[in-house]
């Protein structure tokens, strides 16, 4: 039955936004998956997408599946760029993968304009400015 079914709960992952320069010297946005656990995760994949209102109309991009592999303990992965012109628009990742024995997912959504140089946090782990959801 329903209460036979655990429930499990996501508390030690991170998705974040860091500005970097990448191999171009540009400032770029990278969007990073932190694990916080004390144990490997496997299994790791992100779905991206964006989606709201631009120049007064509803878009939505197209969805991306990153297949990430294994994040040892406190340890990190990149999923991808973000690019400038999409932070404007709610930009979701759902995150799934397997801890031990069980599968867990959970949906990380930055709002629009939540990206941006004020809202810079000390990422742990990645140790660089970003902006990140627990």
């Amino acid at each position: 039955m329903l209460k036979d079914i655990p429930q499990l709960v996501v508390d030690k992952i991170i998705v974040a936004v860091v500005r970097e320069t990448n191999e171009d010297d540009f400032l770029v946005w990278n969007v990073y998956l932190v694990n916080m656990y004390d144990s490997e995760i496997r299994g790791v994949m992100v779905s991206s997408k964006g989606y709201g209102q631009y120049e007064g109309r509803d878009v939505k991009t197209t969805i991306l599946r990153h297949v990430i592999g294994n994040i040892d303990p406190h340890d990190y992965a990149k999923i991808e760029p973000l690019m400038d012109n999409l932070l404007g628009l709610n930009n979701e990742y759902w995150v799934s993968f397997y801890k031990e024995k069980d599968m867990y997912d959970k949906k990380y959504i930055f709002l629009p304009e939540s990206v941006r140089e004020d809202n810079l946090t000390m990422i742990p782990v990645l140790n660089k400015k970003g902006v990140m959801i627990r």
